[in-house]
């Protein structure tokens, strides 16, 4: 069995939904669409965006000796969804523990086993903790095709998963992109409650819910008043519309389902919230990034400005 193979069944057994591999070089069409997104300002007050422009387009820098770029995805679709009835939305991605640490976690005992069988090799594995475009590899490696909404998506499994990456210097075979299939549809450009995706593939960060409600440290502007749709933590909107998301199958791992007081609160007990049961019942979870004061910025948002 050749290394690409079994670096394959590894993620299968590991399991990732998918897994890919493609040459670790330049990233030669993404270089003016980045430009172009950076300077419409499109990432809004995410400033680190625009750090390191250079390691986001080559993986060399990155890992030194750099040939390959595996990648994989990992499915997050809950067995059991949150209630929204009477109640505040969280984005299913946030529904467990961190995605971060749950998947860093299995892909360095995934990188431990395969070099226990093929010897040691050099490689940093990522989960959307560095400059990687991890859209771009997904795409490259034929994982799935960047949709209108600007997310990856597949035939088989929608767009319901986190996406990491092992950039390493082993030499292997390498896969080609799949075709687009979209097509005509436009549910997720219609259905955005802020039209935050400004034209095919390209969103303006700026104006994305999650960015107003996870990202955006200062208060949220007045353009967001009246178009949250009860998001008090990220949006799903464009997700939930896409027609390949009906092939979406439950997760199976066990850390990315939602806690007691997650599915039992209601838009009552979210606005009572205190900071020593934000701490309790986000513990391990990626809400924690907002902190317990930028989560009651968007709750009393809401409370103020409910559709």
């Amino acid at each position: 069995m050749n290394y690409s193979q079994l670096i394959k069944q590894k993620a299968e057994k590991f399991g990732f939904q998918s897994c890919g591999i493609s040459k670790a070089e330049f990233l030669e069409e993404e270089a003016p669409r980045l430009e172009a997104w950076l300077n419409k300002g499109y990432h809004g007050e995410m400033k680190y965006m625009e750090n390191h422009f250079d390691k986001r387009l080559n993986p060399i820098l990155l890992v030194d000796g750099a040939k390959s770029v595996i990648s994989l995805s990992y499915n997050y679709f809950p067995k059991v969804k949150i209630d929204e009835i009477n109640n505040f939305k969280i984005s299913k991605y946030a529904y467990g523990e961190d995605y971060h640490e749950v998947i860093k976690d299995i892909l360095k005992e995934m990188v431990t086993e395969l070099q226990e069988e093929i010897g040691e090799f050099g490689f940093r594995v990522f989960v959307d903790s560095a400059p990687v475009l991890e859209k771009a590899w997904a795409r490259k490696s034929g994982l799935g095709w960047v949709g209108k909404n600007a997310n990856l998506i597949t035939k088989k499994h929608g767009s319901f998963y986190f996406l990491a990456e092992i950039i390493c210097d082993l030499e292997l075979d390498y896969d080609l992109a799949v075709t687009d299939h979209c097509g005509s549809c436009r549910a997720c450009i219609d259905a955005c409650p802020t039209q935050a995706i400004v034209s095919d593939r390209i969103v303006d960060g700026s104006k994305c819910i999650s960015y107003a409600t996870i990202e955006l440290k200062n208060e949220i502007p007045d353009y967001f008043n009246g178009k949250m749709d009860d998001w008090m933590f990220g949006c799903d909107v464009c997700q939930d519309v896409c027609p390949w998301n009906r092939f979406s199958a439950p997760t199976l791992q066990e850390k990315f389902a939602p806690n007691f007081q997650k599915l039992n609160f209601r838009k009552n007990e979210w606005k009572e919230l205190t900071q020593e049961l934000f701490s309790e019942i986000f513990k391990k979870s990626a809400v924690k990034r907002t902190k317990f004061s930028g989560l009651m910025r968007n709750i009393n948002l809401l409370k103020d400005h409910s559709l």
